[in-house]
């Protein structure tokens, strides 16, 4: 029974393990708010879904190109155009099984054993289990809520080597909701011209879900243009998480290899799944926008609530669904025989005694802060944020 160092290296998902702890203490009847899992509470919107009936009646059940269905990708280069401004062909698109395969296929592709590759810290946990996985080596840079956990051009310069090969950089962000603005991408951007070895997969899945307006990319900056991936999806703007359609749009030689990739361990993605992510791109996005201010008051009113727990120190999210207060005041401090001693513990008493699943930070490589995602109602909300000031209160 030896498995393979490749997996050994791997660190389990922090917040699908907590997520099945939440689940299990529902089956026992304990009323458990989940705030622990990145999803949207929506439905996927009726006009996406009676586009995946009319693909069946259609008989789509048959393999799809690797890439994708040619009707999809150039539904995804009208989408660029219009909605970001960037010039793309279909043969510069590859379509995969969720945006969290097509991160995975880049750093697969892109990636060689020693090659350095630069996370800001907070991430998403499955980043650096990603480029461990390639054989890369992570390197994190953190910013912390004091610069509302976004890095600096002068904390890039500084960390990129003659070993780094690419910089992971998710705007809006999954954990803390933080949004880059056109200048501070273009800070970025200036650092990166500089060093011609180095590419960029930009996580842009949370792009519609943003409360200060416009999207930037940092795709946007011809000088690196040809050095960005762009990863994007149907998941959070759609409520599709469950349809696992993601996509890559980047210069063609990253796609071709990503294609030879997929080719080899997946093919396409679910040949339903496209016709609705098709359907998503080019009908109405009203119902993305009345999810967005759905997403926006919620975000106001755990804000506020958040606020009026003492020891919690927030920042504003500027997009995604995540609140991401640093909550390190805590550490030390004990309910009985409970001791906190780290976010994780606090966590696992926020579940337990305050019946309230969130994740604890030290997997998002901020172990002084906790995620909590508001992608539920507003009643919830209320609700949650009341147990976990409560339960907080009695830690002593």
């Amino acid at each position: 029974m030896e498995l393979s160092a490749r997996l050994n290296r791997l660190s389990p998902s922090e917040t699908l393990a907590m997520s099945q702890k939440s689940s299990e203490l529902k089956a026992q009847g304990i009323d458990i708010i989940n705030m622990s899992v990145g999803e949207p509470d929506f439905n996927t919107p009726d006009h996406i879904k009676e586009a995946a009936k009319q693909a069946i009646d259609e008989n789509y059940s048959r393999y799809s190109p690797v890439a994708g269905y040619p009707a999809l990708r150039n539904a995804i280069v009208e989408k660029l155009k219009k909605e970001n401004g960037l010039e793309y062909t279909a043969a510069q698109i590859s379509c995969a099984n969720g945006a969290k395969q097509s991160v995975c296929n880049t750093i697969m592709a892109l990636v060689n054993a020693g090659d350095e590759v630069i996370i800001p810290a907070p991430y998403w946990v499955s980043y650096p289990e990603m480029v461990k996985l390639a054989d890369g080596t992570p390197v994190s840079v953190a910013a912390g809520i004091e610069q509302d956990f976004k890095i600096t051009p002068a904390q890039l310069e500084a960390a990129i080597t003659p070993k780094t090969k690419l910089l992971i950089l998710c705007s809006p962000s999954n954990p803390t909701g933080s949004v880059y603005s056109r200048e501070e991408l273009a800070g970025l951007a200036a650092v990166l011209a500089k060093h011609p070895q180095v590419y960029v997969i930009a996580d842009e899945i949370y792009e519609h879900i943003n409360y200060i307006g416009k999207h930037e990319s940092i795709a946007q900056f011809p000088e690196i243009k040809d050095r960005v991936v762009i990863v994007n999806g149907v998941s959070k703007a759609y409520a599709m998480t469950g349809w696992r359609i993601g996509f890559i749009a980047g210069p063609e030689w990253i796609v071709k290899a990503v294609n030879k990739l997929q080719g080899q361990y997946t093919s396409g993605p679910c040949s339903v799944s496209q016709k609705a992510a098709e359907a998503a791109y080019t009908g109405t996005q009203q119902p993305v926008e009345e999810m967005r201010q759905a997403f926006q008051r919620r975000r106001d009113l755990i804000v506020k609530l958040a606020k009026e727990i003492p020891g919690l120190e927030v920042n504003n999210p500027e997009g995604a669904f995540y609140l991401f207060p640093k909550c390190s005041s805590y550490f030390g401090k004990a309910n009985g025989d409970r001791v906190i001693k780290n976010a994780a513990d606090l966590a696992m008493y926020l579940l337990e005694v305050g019946h309230v699943a969130c994740v604890g930070g030290a997997a998002f490589g901020a172990p002084e802060c906790i995620r909590m995602s508001y992608a539920t109602s507003d009643e919830n909300i209320v609700e949650a944020m009341r147990r976990v000031k409560e339960a907080l209160a009695a830690l002593k």
